[in-house]
């Protein structure tokens, strides 16, 4: 299935404010687009640094610019798209911070 990007905008927003990571969102974009995932075990076959997170959260961790960032999202598979919604953007740093309070299952900024 097609899978449809929630807030792409956080992407561009996100790069702005951390400029070296422009062009990695955008190869993770166009990698995006091209995605056809019928269940979650897919995302790995596109991206397949992707961390698939358990305990029902439906969340994927996505590694951005050879892992300088993470990015948390949500996903939901439709009968006809899988929606992806971004819920957290950061540095590697910042996500071990995150896993070190245990957010990473719960955090939803955007």
């Amino acid at each position: 299935m097609r899978v449809h990007l929630i807030k792409e905008e956080t992407l561009k927003i996100f790069s702005i404010n951390h400029p070296t990571s422009l062009v990695s969102f955008q190869k993770w974009i166009i990698k995006l687009k091209n995605a056809n995932w019928q269940q979650p075990g897919d995302i790995k076959l596109t991206y397949n640094s992707a961390d698939i997170l358990g305990r029902g959260s439906n969340r994927v961790i996505f590694d951005i610019g050879g892992n300088k960032y993470r990015m948390i999202c949500k996903y939901v598979f439709g009968t006809k798209e899988v929606h992806l919604f971004v819920c957290w953007i950061g540095t590697h740093a910042g996500y071990d911070k995150l896993c070190s309070e245990n957010l990473q299952y719960t955090i939803n900024v955007y």
